[in-house]
């Protein structure tokens, strides 16, 4: 198959002498900031440089390499109508202004994983995790979103499972099917568990995040059909309104209230079903869309005073480039050599396959124009990425002895201030009982030791900062209890996000064997596959919850591992349409990242399998464990012989798994291969799923703001800076349940 041509698209001005000398200037000051993390050896440095090597690299690769990837190797085409404005039903398909779709997207996308990876893995130092945050987003993890959700949007929005069934064949697709569908079910529980553990007894965070759900609605029907395409407008007010939650949660928890609000984990489960549920089946603007967009507006508002916080209050890097833990491999935080599980533990900061789901589910959908790809796909990531490197901030400005005595299990590190403090003594660093003491006291916790998980020591690092600039030492503790808050809403918008994701992914299932399935806005099949889908991951989460041995916990520690394989069938797809698209001298793009995962997963997956350490192999854990129970021991963290035969039900069904998740991934890539070689020997039998050219009614920036170019282009379509339907065009054909009526393209778009 032919390359294709390059489409009309806009903002293609070279650059002038003005522009050379400014990202000039932008390259030296990350070079800079590279050159001082990277020389620097046994002094403390100021993390401001870490700041400076990201934002200069961030910089450099959105201006130049984000743009070459959307303009010469996809060919992005302002002039196509995307499934959004084909399909539109106001139901899953919308039109959606670009920065409320940047904020949904954002939302969806930023988990768990950037601010408690990157906070595990300073356990090797600060340097290993930065370089891979940094360079992993800019090469593997921004390129993956962006190229899915182009190829998802030349399919009408298909889900990865059945873009893999679609494009690599029935054997290879099964395969990926399976393990996407799966792994999905326990990324999701095992989100879902980390907000129930911080919300707890929380009648503050349990309030305020309670409240966006009522806001979020009134933004939704406000932009729909009080005041349609003010997206300013109804920011402000969200903002506002979100503001004054956040306030009233500390005047309930201080006041009558707070018992209504102090609810027990058990309680949140069933809540959070409820609320899973209903994001996934109502339309997307009335719900899911607009509180994802006011999220956005905490999670990135709170990580940019948090920078700004940096470069006022100037702390230093108090973590050592690299520990002894990244040579030895026998870290008390996390057990292995730091290839492969510093690649593993650090995941949705560098690269995540969670967000090929959404890039293949909800984006989609809603994309305005195939030009605002780039700002929605690599944009997001670089920006998750930046939160990785503040939470790094955050776990590597703490004394390395207070860091490894609140990231150390009670096993390792005892009870007391004392044991902890000789048990970190032993690892090599020192800490005294006083400052233990001190720091759970400043933060008004009976104690931070074995606060294990990474959320505990984002906080802190976070009332480090904040207090340094704002309040002083009386403050930390209300920076403290609000970062815990912060964590618990930047982890639930991917949770309802990610269940509207499984719907669509079981709906495409389904629809292979049922048609009606195959139209996503079919009620029985919404109701159905919605109900399957929070099902699966809320058994999971009720079981864990009731029993810290079963349910999510006994599938937890095949998170950073599944997470990674699931970005290997999102390249390996990529990778595959590329090539099966002409565009066989770009393919690296893709392919350069997918063998690297592929490395470091596969490495990893084989480590659990078969090391005989009980610490890293899971199978070596089971042995270990069966033999206690054969000689009568019980052995940590079990304690009882119960809990003893539940580890090795736990170790088995993780080794099985692991098993199961690789050689399904090794399948995947397998046929792909297949199919490029086939594609690549025989050009012309090759079959693409991709829909029809349709020329597209709406006109709107592809970015935050418009170019001169673009403003030109708006004024004569006689629309206003938001963009909106061309008043010159047809209306088109609706498929999928449209109504048929012209939807602007700046409003309901929540």
């Amino acid at each position: 198959m032919p390359e294709p041509s390059a489409p009309p698209n806009s903002s293609r001005t070279g650059l002038t002498p003005r522009s050379i000398a400014i990202w000039s200037l932008v390259a030296l000051v990350g070079a800079a900031g590279w050159a001082v993390l990277a020389l620097s050896r046994g002094e403390e440095i100021s993390a401001a440089w870490m700041l400076a090597a990201a934002l200069g690299s961030y910089a450099i690769a959105y201006r130049f390499y984000s743009r070459f990837i959307a303009n010469r190797v996809l060919k992005v085409d302002k002039t196509r109508a995307t499934p959004a404005e084909r399909l539109d039903n106001g139901v899953d398909f919308h039109p959606t202004d670009r920065r409320v779709l940047f904020g949904h997207h954002f939302a969806a996308v930023a988990g768990a994983g950037p601010l408690v990876g990157p906070v595990l893995a300073a356990q090797m130092g600060y340097l290993p995790g930065t370089i891979w945050i940094i360079v992993g987003v800019i090469f593997a993890g921004a390129v993956q979103d962006m190229v899915t959700l182009f190829f998802s949007t030349r399919r009408d929005g298909r889900s990865l499972g059945q873009m893999a069934r679609d494009e690599i064949g029935p054997f290879g697709g099964a395969a990926a099917l399976i393990a996407v569908f799966a792994i999905m079910i326990i990324l999701l529980a095992v989100l879902a568990l980390v907000i129930v553990n911080a919300l707890a007894h929380s009648p503050w965070g349990v309030f305020s995040i309670g409240m966006t759900i009522p806001i979020a609605l009134f933004m939704g029907v406000y932009l729909r059909v009080l005041r349609p395409g003010k997206v300013t407008e109804v920011s402000v007010i969200g903002v506002a309104l979100l503001l004054l939650a956040i306030v009233a949660g500390g005047w309930v928890a201080e006041s009558s209230l707070a018992e209504t609000f102090t609810l027990e984990p058990g309680t949140l489960v069933i809540w959070m079903i409820v609320y899973g549920f209903l994001a996934s089946v109502l339309p997307v603007w009335m719900l899911l869309a607009p509180r994802d967009y006011l999220s956005t507006f905490m999670k990135v508002g709170t990580i940019a005073l948090l920078a700004i916080g940096v470069f006022v209050a100037l702390p230093t890097l108090k973590m050592p480039a690299f520990t002894d833990f990244a040579s030895r491999g026998d870290g008390p935080v996390f057990a292995g050599s730091m290839f492969p599980f510093v690649f593993i533990t650090i995941a949705c900061g560098a690269l995540s396959g969670f967000h090929s789901l959404v890039s293949s589910g909800t984006t989609p959908k809603m994309v305005q124009k195939e030009t605002q790809i780039r700002m929605i796909g690599y944009g997001a990531m670089l920006t998750e990425s930046f939160v990785a490197v503040m939470a790094m901030i955050t776990a590597s400005i703490i004394d390395p002895g207070l860091f490894f005595a609140i990231n150390s299990p009670a096993g390792m590190v005892g009870t007391t201030v004392q044991s902890a403090s000789e048990a970190v003594t032993n690892f090599g660093f020192t800490v005294s009982p006083d400052l233990l003491a001190k720091a759970a006291a400043d933060v008004e916790e009976a104690s931070l030791l074995s606060r294990t998980g990474g959320a505990p020591t984002f906080a802190l690092g976070m009332s480090e900062i904040f207090s340094a600039v704002v309040g002083g030492s009386a403050m930390k503790a209300f920076w403290y209890h609000f970062a815990i808050m912060f964590e618990a809403l930047f982890i639930l918008t991917t949770v309802d996000a990610g269940t509207r994701v499984g719907r669509f992914m079981l709906q495409d299932m389904l629809g292979n064997v049922y048609k009606p399935f195959r139209q996503v806005s079919w009620k029985p099949g919404v109701w159905f596959a919605s109900a399957v889908v929070v099902g699966g991951w809320g058994y999971f989460l009720w079981v864990g919850v009731h029993d810290p041995l079963g349910g999510i916990n006994q599938l937890f520690p095949l998170f950073g591992i599944a997470n990674q394989l699931l970005a290997a069938v999102a390249l390996a797809v990529c990778t595959t349409l590329l090539v099966k698209s002409g565009r066989l001298k770009w393919a690296w793009v893709t392919a350069v990242p997918l063998a690297w995962d592929v490395a470091v997963t596969l490495t990893a997956s084989w480590q659990k399998i078969f090391s005989a350490d009980p610490r890293v192999g899971f199978f070596a854990q089971r042995d270990k464990y069966q033999a206690g129970i054969d000689s009568g021991q019980v052995l940590p963290p079990a304690k009882s012989m119960d809990d003893m035969h539940t580890v090795v039900t736990n170790s088995t069904v993780d080794g099985v798994l692991s098993a199961l998740f690789a050689l399904l991934i090794i399948v995947v890539i397998a046929d792909a291969g297949r199919v490029c070689w086939k594609a690549v020997t025989d050009p012309a039998g090759v079959k693409l799923s991709e829909v029809p050219y349709t020329e597209s009614r709406i006109v709107a920036p592809a970015g935050l703001f418009p170019t001169a170019e673009e403003k030109a282009e708006l004024v004569a379509a006689g629309l206003g800076p938001d963009g909106g339907v061309r008043a010159d065009r047809g209306h088109g054909d609706r498929r999928d349940g449209g109504s048929g009526d012209e939807v602007p393209a700046g409003t309901g778009s929540a």
